[in-house]
């Protein structure tokens, strides 16, 4: 089973440095609320491929909400195939299938004091929050950005507009490695030192992202006040037997029939008491005997859980234990401190526990 995916026209393919390109979705009418989002979020995108009949990639929207418009921006890689197809292939009037918006990196509070970490192509979702913040929130935005030069700055002359239209309230750092050197761990650390009382979002290449979280770490941040975002290639498919991906179902086959538990730890397989608090709807179920994952538990019950890749490589069906605990399959997305905040990967996850209560609301 896979969630409702969509063909959208493309509106406008945006050049905005040599080596990345923003897409623009035309979103007809009734699908607007399918793809309402919030700042930060992402959508799922199947690139056309000769060999597997699609890649399955997840890029953020660099537009906010506000705005009506629908855009993701996409750098491209050395070795990645859909960035250089999207850069190279892309053009205005051609369509693309999209799953909705999934993710959890977004603000729960726009008018809290933000302090933004952006690296490279991870500007793209930090420039959504920037943008969201001042234009519905009250609070101070600090943005650091590093890249490696200045012709590799992402949206620079937008940042530009953005300072002079909100002076007192958003600093743009620039950090480039031609000039700075690669950001030093120390010199994160200061720098976050005079916002230790902001809310931070990182997003960038995982070296940067671990300097950053460490910096905030070292400075007794709270957990709650940290947030990061990564994405992992989705290997599988998430939008169904849709004509693109015909030729790919075999290769899924294959793997599914070998999904054995991956260090899962002992879980329980006599009928679980489980509760779910899901957009404002509360859920009990007391059948779910461990044999297939939450997330398919769910949607065998009708309940309409959010996913993308059903790997345990995003953070779209991510849930909260509230009480007992969940093993998982796979996980290449949450981090220690997500994993003692009781953050779990539905369509990874297992029961541990008897008695389960579950939200997906934060």
């Amino acid at each position: 089973m896979a969630t409702e995916s969509y063909v959208l026209n493309v509106l406008e393919v945006i050049e905005e440095t040599a080596d990345a390109k923003s897409v623009v979705f035309e979103v007809p009418t009734d699908l607007q609320e399918a793809f309402a989002y919030t700042p930060g979020q992402f959508l799922t995108v199947a690139v056309p491929s000769d060999q597997t009949g699609l890649a399955a990639r997840c890029y953020s929207l660099s537009s906010s909400p506000h705005s009506g418009r629908h855009q993701i921006t996409v750098k491209r890689t050395a070795d990645g195939y859909a960035s250089n197809w999207i850069c190279d292939h892309l053009k205005a009037g051609d369509t693309l299938r999209l799953l909705p918006p999934s993710g959890i990196f977004t603000p729960k509070d726009l008018n809290a004091d933000l302090l933004l970490w952006g690296g490279g192509s991870g500007i793209t979702p930090v420039i959504s929050i920037a943008r969201t913040a001042l234009e519905k929130g009250s609070g101070k935005v600090v943005l650091f950005y590093a890249n490696r030069d200045e012709t590799s700055v992402i949206f620079a002359d937008e940042l530009r507009g953005l300072v002079a239209e909100h002076p007192d309230r958003f600093t743009v750092v620039h950090w480039l490695e031609s000039v700075q050197g690669l950001p030093t761990g120390e010199g994160i650390k200061l720098f976050a030192s005079y916002f230790a009382d902001y809310t931070s979002f990182c997003c960038g290449p995982p070296p940067f992202m671990k300097a950053v979280a460490t910096a905030l770490k070292e400075l007794d941040i709270p957990r709650e006040r940290r947030h990061q975002e990564k994405f992992v290639s989705l290997g599988g498919n998430p939008f169904g037997e849709v004509e693109e991906v015909l030729a790919f179902q075999a290769k899924l086959a294959e793997v599914d029939d070998a999904d054995e538990p991956e260090d899962a730890g002992p879980t329980v397989t006599a009928p679980v008491s489980l509760e779910v608090e899901l957009d404002g709807q509360h859920y009990a179920f007391d059948d779910w005997d461990g044999t297939q994952v939450l997330l398919e538990f769910l949607e065998s019950k009708g309940v309409d859980a959010p996913f993308s890749c059903r790997e345990g490589n995003c953070s779209s069906c991510a849930c909260i234990v509230l009480e007992g605990d969940l093993a998982m399959k796979h996980n290449d997305v949450l981090d220690a401190d997500d994993l003692a905040d009781g953050i779990r990967l539905t369509c990874q996850a297992l029961p541990k526990t008897e008695v389960l209560k579950i939200s997906y609301n934060g």
